[in-house]
């Protein structure tokens, strides 16, 4: 599998002060990365890092091109825009047709006349995230998209995203505060340690595709959800220079529904 995004010895400090300290990490092409970590740890500036839109203080990103997709925390969609132009916004001329399959695969085709005030939270996200895509991106950079969202709302988006990337697969990297968000969606999950943040343990996600909203309650998902918390609690008591990898990868187990 080829490589779609590489962060070599990313380090990066504001007003002298080091909030990422030597950060590596391959993101492969269709692969789902997840990142976890306390508040205030550098997963955001992580993100901008790899988008392009921070330039590091130390250390290198190479992306395999430059089709680079972020989705935000909010929505950030054009008021003055219905939906339709909204997510028309980035994609290449005469790409109408992709464009409209993927407002169908995320449900807003009878709302392509609203305008985004118009819009309930669920709805304006399944926008951006369409927005997005319309540029069929080879690397997707998502910021806590789904974190303002009630739980009904985000699991449907999980599946939606899911279903999405299985049609048009294209590599990953979700930040998150949710660990049932994280493994649900995630070929990996990857813990930061607090501040100066630093990847201190990797969980491999094996569950198959596709994934169904029953593997949320299956003990095998708890398990994996409770090593992944694990990983947390370790990273809050590492002290500077003592990161670890942690071994927390479960056995196989298909989820009901699947293939």
């Amino acid at each position: 599998m080829t490589s779609a995004m590489q962060l070599q010895s990313v380090t990066h400090s504001f007003n002298g002060v080091c909030v990422i300290d030597g950060i590596s990490l391959e993101v492969k092409a269709g692969e789902i990365v997840a990142v976890v970590g306390p508040s205030g740890c550098g997963k955001s500036t992580l993100l901008r890092i790899a988008a392009g839109l921070l330039t590091p203080s130390g250390g290198s990103v190479h992306a395999h091109d430059e089709r680079i997709g972020f989705v935000f925390q909010d929505s950030a969609l054009l008021p003055w825009r219905k939906v339709m132009d909204n997510a028309k916004l980035l994609a290449s001329r005469n790409d109408d047709a992709f464009v409209t399959s993927l407002l169908e695969s995320a449900g807003l085709s009878t709302h392509l006349n609203k305008w985004p005030h118009e819009l309930s939270g669920g709805m304006k996200m399944r926008l951006s995230l369409v927005r997005t895509l319309a540029m069929r991106p080879s690397v997707v950079l998502a910021d806590e998209p789904f974190g303002a969202l009630d739980q009904i709302t985000r699991h449907h988006l999980h599946d939606e995203l899911l279903d999405l990337h299985s049609k048009s697969p294209f590599a990953m990297v979700i930040v998150t505060h949710a660990i049932d968000e994280a493994v649900y969606l995630a070929d990996r999950v990857i813990t930061m340690s607090p501040a100066p943040g630093r990847f201190v343990a990797t969980t491999e996600v094996r569950f198959d595709h596709p994934r169904t909203s029953d593997l949320r309650y299956t003990a095998a998902f708890g398990e994996l959800c409770g090593r992944v918390a694990s990983t947390l609690n370790d990273a809050s008591s590492l002290q500077r220079g003592s990161a670890v990898q942690v071994d927390s990868t479960p056995k196989r187990t298909a989820s009901r529904g699947t293939t």
